[in-house]
């Protein structure tokens, strides 16, 4: 479909890739991976034509249509509805819509037969593109984003720059292109909605590359992983989980032929050196230079992810209750946002506020931090607890004449330059970078040194509102490995499902009004909700809300009512469902352990066999889920 040969890409002395070459097949789902700067987006901009290479080839079969979302198109306004801006993706149908409609007009007062002829055949045209069900597609999709059915006639413009970006992602979903280039999807979208696209690209007949930092959202929408890395493009056949146990083995691989190759280099030099001289042994000294010199050099290998040790000083400790609120209301004029809601935070809770947006938990984190005032209620901050709050707005505080090492300076955590520099670092400004000022700098950049600032403050509460947002995932694991070792409190909200479970042991989401907690990782959540939500559609009662206690065993009720012989037939086939996928997960259960076992890389035939028989049961699989939602409704 694609052909990528040898490219070669400069920005100004700076090479990005230097013969890289990569093959894109219809089908593909391809992760995009590397370091910040190694250049991912860029290469979406060379599929689109924005760039043109400096050498080599990307060519495209003549049929192939390509949709690229990326974060220009933030900026796009319009005063139509956020319906009639997704539905522009069917421009041809619409065009279309305007035709029929003036052969319908003229109609009114002159009926010919020729007229009745080409309005039978615009609407057949019309009908084969999809016509008469654009707009309940254009519906589901923005339904699936997040938007509720009552704003799908609100203008555009009205909406803030995040929900802009998910009805330009509707847009160009709707066009269903041959290949769609996503950068950073996931950027603007709550867990609701990130799961919602999940499943749709699993779906997608066409292929796909991502540029993500999420990796479980790479995990459950790739099958190939491309690392962006020393120029060059390096396809692992697997998704995000798969490359980074195959990169081990790789990287295994290459430090010994390095090491084997240093250790044959230094004994010719050695030689050399020892025999140059002699006029017996001249013509062998020599002979050894020339290969040295025509030697293939092995690359070294890279670095591991950067490690930091984060020194959390403490000027005091906190009591053992960090904070409470009891029967907390809050309102904004007649729309209810919390009613009688409790919350209790103890000396070492690590929470995660997770959710669908406009839930309330920027809100409830405001709150919290005591921002603003509750409508009614109590707010009680424990003994000596010291807080420092991270936000988006948070970056209006920055002094923009700083320099950013001056900036953290200004923090008052009496670190000094080395400390602060190895910090900065963390968070991707280094050398030179540290001297830029605060006004020269992008939002994203400006993110990261907020967020740098409240790590390094002497805060013993954290509240963190969406923290990785901006951060690559060498940057996400920093911040990861920071709050590991952090042994304070801390509040975050995130939609990085990797990032809450690494870092979190509470789970708190809003539900009818009011604050629910779960305690324990965000998976066991997940597998919690999922059970509850599978009882409930089996009962066919509404699924019961997480309380801070273990869940009560749910009631199934009474029901009188004989099945009829339709709804028979379906319990038999849902007993047989449920039976075929006990069966084919022990079956994809055998088939990961086999491709985690390193040895089986050793074997080609092996490998690909495996491979193969995992992606079926894998698709029959998620084929009889499907089913078993559909037949658990009946």
């Amino acid at each position: 479909m694609i052909s990528i040969s040898d490219l070669d890409f400069h920005f100004g002395s700076r090479t990005l890739y230097d013969g890289a070459s990569l093959h894109i097949k219809p089908k593909d789902k391809i992760g995009l991976v590397g370091l910040n700067g190694t250049g991912k987006s860029t290469l979406l901009r060379l599929l689109v034509g924005e760039y043109r290479p400096d050498g080599g080839s990307i060519s495209m079969s003549k049929d192939v249509s390509l949709g690229f979302l990326n974060q220009d198109l933030l900026s796009y306004d319009s005063h139509e509805s956020i319906l009639l801006v997704a539905m522009q993706a069917f421009a041809e149908a619409l065009e279309l819509q305007k035709k029929i409609d003036e052969v319908l007009l003229e109609f009114e007062t002159n009926y010919r037969d020729e007229l009745a002829d080409k309005l039978a055949n615009l609407q057949e045209r019309f009908e084969a593109l999809g016509g008469y069900t654009m707009q309940a597609k254009a519906e589901e999709i923005l339904e699936g984003l997040g938007f509720s059915t009552d704003e799908l006639q609100r203008p555009l413009k009205t909406f803030s720059g995040g929900w802009r970006m998910r009805v330009m992602l509707a847009k160009i979903l709707l066009q269903q292109p041959s290949l769609l280039l996503l950068d950073e999807p996931t950027n603007h979208l709550d867990l609701p909605s990130i799961k919602w696209i999940e499943t749709y690209l699993a779906g997608y007949e066409g292929a796909v590359i991502i540029v993500s930092h999420d990796r479980e959202f790479l995990d459950g929408t790739t099958n190939t992983t491309v690392e962006v890395s020393g120029g060059k493009l390096n396809a692992y056949a697997g998704n995000y989980s798969f490359y980074q146990e195959e990169k081990v083995l790789r990287t295994e691989i290459q430090q010994g032929a390095y090491d084997n190759q240093q250790a044959a280099i230094k004994q010719a030099e050695r030689f050399i050196e020892r025999f140059k001289a002699k006029a017996s042994k001249a013509k062998q000294a020599q002979s050894r230079v020339k290969a040295l010199d025509k030697l293939e050099r092995i690359d070294a290998v890279a670095p591991d992810a950067a490690k930091v040790n984060f020194k959390f000083n403490f000027t005091q400790q906190p009591g053992r209750h960090i904070l409470r609120m009891e029967q907390v209301s809050k309102n904004y004029g007649e729309k209810k946002i919390f009613r009688d809601t409790h919350l209790h935070i103890e000396r070492g809770d690590k929470i995660a506020l997770i959710g669908a947006n406009g839930k309330g938990k920027s809100t409830l984190m405001r709150l919290v931090a005591g921002h603003e005032p509750p409508t009614a209620g109590r707010h009680q901050l424990g003994h000596n607890v010291i807080m420092a709050f991270y936000a988006q707005h948070q970056l209006e505080s920055l002094s923009v004449e700083n320099e950013i090492l001056q900036e953290m300076n200004a923090a008052g955590s009496r670190r000094n330059d080395m400390e602060l520099r190895t910090i900065l670092g963390s968070f991707l400004f280094t050398g030179d970078d540290v001297y830029k000022k605060i006004k020269v700098l992008s939002g994203g950049e400006k993110s990261r040194v907020a967020l740098a600032k409240t790590l390094i403050s002497e805060a013993n509460f954290l509240l963190l509102d969406e923290p990785t947002n901006h951060l690559d995932m060498q940057s996400v694991n920093i911040l990861i490995q920071a709050l590991e070792q952090y042994e304070g409190t801390f509040i975050v909200i995130s939609h990085d499902r990797y990032f809450v479970e690494n870092v979190a042991t509470k789970i708190w989401y809003i539900e009818d009004l009011q604050l629910k907690e779960y305690p324990g990782t965000y998976h066991e959540f997940e597998q919690w909700q999922d059970d509850r939500a599978r009882v409930a559609k089996s009962n066919g009662t509404p699924a019961a809300p997480a309380v801070k206690a273990a869940p009560k065993p749910e009631t199934t009720p009474t029901v009188n009512k004989t099945p009829s012989p339709d709804q028979k037939k379906a319990l038999r086939e849902l007993a047989d469902v449920e039976a075929n996928i006990d069966k084919l997960e022990k079956e994809l259960a055998v088939y990961e352990k086999q491709l985690a076992d390193p040895k089986i890389y050793d074997n080609t035939a092996q490998l690909k066999d495996a491979t193969v028989k995992f992606e079926q049961v894998k698709k029959e699989l998620a084929r009889l889920n499907d089913r078993w939602e559909m037949l658990a409704e009946v």
